[in-house]
């Protein structure tokens, strides 16, 4: 398949709007555009997600990515071989180079590949990839997320997000009854020291226990006044959500709802699969390198499942992620295709 193709799949795609929940028009393209390449299958499922299907053999390769973004829509523009974007890099990149490679590829007769551009990766519910569970056993499993082109993500943190509300009555501001908003940083300060505690001693990143301030809202309602703040805590191995949220420091009044639970989770650096992709890296030129990163994927919902050989690799730099100069190496992207065909035809 041209460079010149390859790069059109992914300006076309980026250049459709597809945030979290709203991906209906960016998978009808995805879906026609592997079925008028030569895929076997090519469909939107009964949960949004473009799925293509290409080769019969009985050993199933699932090539696993998103087409939903990150809320927002910078201007899609070229300058030289950057293309700048919403999910240029996060992670229409990836997708595309799944959807460009399994085409490009001389499949083994042995193998079939799936590629899925699943929805709702971004939503912290993960709708696309729970839905594909129980409708694939893969054999084998790539995540499509930036990693850079010679690089191989092998492990994601676990998530658990909590919103926190607090109602009552407002008091003078002269006087020492805390107002809402203190009281929302009283409980934030109380999250992160526990956090510090947990993380003495700890110097790995991928170990630490880390949380975030995504939200915090106040205001009045007559004589009340109310306060809102949702939190994100990233969970190193080891750490359940479940059990975390029951050791979360007192409410003190305030409620506290968790959800967005998700564990921890790794692949092993020595599979099959990260043996194949260390080789195609190499004889593209590469030097392998292998990252665990501090977010979360679709690899933590499938993983465990599936419990397959597992990693996660793409094009581009993940620092843009979710940015507003968000933009994706085009050299690199099929630096990367080239990467995962040999891949596939290596399997």
């Amino acid at each position: 398949m041209s460079a010149a193709t390859a790069e059109k799949l992914l300006r076309d795609l980026v250049s459709i709007p597809s945030p979290s929940c709203h991906e209906a028009e960016a998978s009808a393209f995805l879906a026609d555009w592997m079925r008028n390449k030569g895929y076997e299958q090519a469909y939107v499922d009964e949960v949004g997600n473009a799925v293509g299907i290409i080769g019969s053999g009985a050993r199933e390769i699932v090539l696993l990515g998103h087409i939903d973004t990150f809320a927002g829509f910078p201007p899609v523009r070229r300058e030289g071989r950057l293309l700048y974007g919403r999910g240029a890099v996060d992670a229409k990149g990836p997708l595309c180079a799944f959807a460009v490679a399994a085409r490009q590829a001389a499949l083994p007769d042995s193998i079939r590949v799936v590629v899925i551009g699943a929805v709702e990766e971004e939503a912290a519910t993960s709708r696309g990839a729970r839905h594909a569970l129980s409708r694939f056993q893969p054999d084998l499993c790539v995540i499509g997320e930036p990693s850079r082109w010679d690089r191989i993500t092998l492990g994601y943190k676990g998530r658990l997000l909590l919103d926190w509300r607090w109602a009552g009555g407002l008091a003078h501001s002269a006087g020492d009854t805390p107002s809402p908003a203190e009281r929302a940083l009283e409980y934030w300060l109380a999250v992160k020291e526990r956090c510090e505690q947990h993380n003495q001693g700890i110097d790995s990143l991928f170990g630490r226990l880390d949380a975030s301030l995504r939200d915090i809202n106040t205001w009045q309602e007559g004589v009340n006044g109310v306060a809102e703040m949702t939190l994100g805590l990233r969970l190193p191995p080891g750490i359940s959500p479940d059990k975390l949220a029951r050791q979360l420091p007192p409410a003190n009044g305030a409620s506290v709802t968790a959800r967005g639970a998700e564990k921890a989770y790794t692949g092993d650096r020595n599979s099959e699969l990260s043996r194949v992709f260390r080789r195609a890296i190499r004889a593209a030129g590469g030097v392998p390198r292998f990252l665990y990163k501090t977010g979360t994927a679709d690899m933590n919902v499938v993983g465990p499942h599936w419990n397959c050989p597992i990693l996660a690799y793409g094009p581009g730099d993940s620092a843009l992620d979710h940015t507003p100069d968000e933009h994706i190496d085009l050299d690199e992207y099929l630096q990367a295709i080239n990467v995962l065909a040999t891949v596939l035809e290596s399997l």
